[in-house]
């Protein structure tokens, strides 16, 4: 999920734009998701989010649904322990009928949505520059791009190593395949320990003295944009509250 969040981040169309215009669309619906009654609030959210996304930014459907999958799995998993209750007769839907459980799945997925949309069409690296911006200390912005970066290490030390367990025919069946998981968990940890360490001997050859620099061009952030942002979620919050 972390390389499909990057890879489609970097490939965004919407990467070139400001990282203010994008956090104002994406935190301001998160906003709305969360202080709008679930119906019809967090659903027209929902909507709004999936559709800036596959039209206006341009994310694939698959990729999308892909994304939000995982999410969506414990939204249902958690809002099933609020559509059933223990009774006398036994197991039986809530006394609500599960209104507080539709509840639930509308205002979180409308919320995951609108922080995948950040996440899909704006870079780490962007996102924590503009936390930097607003005040994160330096050395917590550049554990977490350490942090980042240590993933992709250890993510392609995996890939490696199962493409060898691969060509020795390790995942033929379930019995060498877990077999040969217990060999690559247990293979992956010393290797990420010789990867951290060579990191740590690469920037100490380079002089480094406690600051990740990044080439992060200025983008203004428009007024236009912006304009048009604040007026369709004011719309949206209107014609919320008006239905509701």
């Amino acid at each position: 999920m972390t390389l499909a969040i990057d890879r489609l981040a970097q490939a965004s169309p919407w990467r070139t734009r400001a990282l203010g215009e994008k956090a104002a669309l994406a935190l301001g619906l998160l906003v709305l998701a969360l202080v709008l009654p679930p119906w019809p609030g967090a659903a027209l959210v929902l909507a709004v989010a999936w559709g800036t996304a596959l039209i206006g930014a341009r994310i694939g459907l698959a990729d999308w649904l892909r994304l939000n999958a995982a999410p969506l799995g414990f939204v249902l998993t958690g809002a099933a322990t609020l559509a059933v209750e223990l009774g006398p007769d036994g197991l039986g839907l809530a006394a609500d009928h599960g209104i507080r459980a539709l509840a639930v799945v509308l205002r979180a997925s409308a919320a995951t949505s609108c922080l995948l949309l950040l996440a899909v069409t704006t870079p780490t690296p962007d996102l924590i520059q503009g936390l930097r911006r607003l005040g994160l200390p330096a050395e917590i912005a550049e554990v977490a791009l350490l942090t980042w970066r240590f993933l992709f290490l250890l993510l392609d030390a995996a890939a490696a190593i199962r493409g060898a367990q691969e060509s020795r025919l390790g995942w033929s069946n379930w019995r060498r395949g877990l077999h040969s998981l217990g060999l690559l968990i247990a293979l992956l940890l010393p290797r990420a320990m010789d990867s951290a360490r060579r990191l740590e001997i690469g920037l100490a050859a380079r002089s480094f003295d406690g600051t990740l620099r990044m080439l992060s061009p200025a983008r203004p952030v428009s007024a236009v944009w912006l304009g048009l942002v604040a007026t369709a979620e004011a719309a949206l919050a209107g014609v919320s509250l008006w239905l509701s």
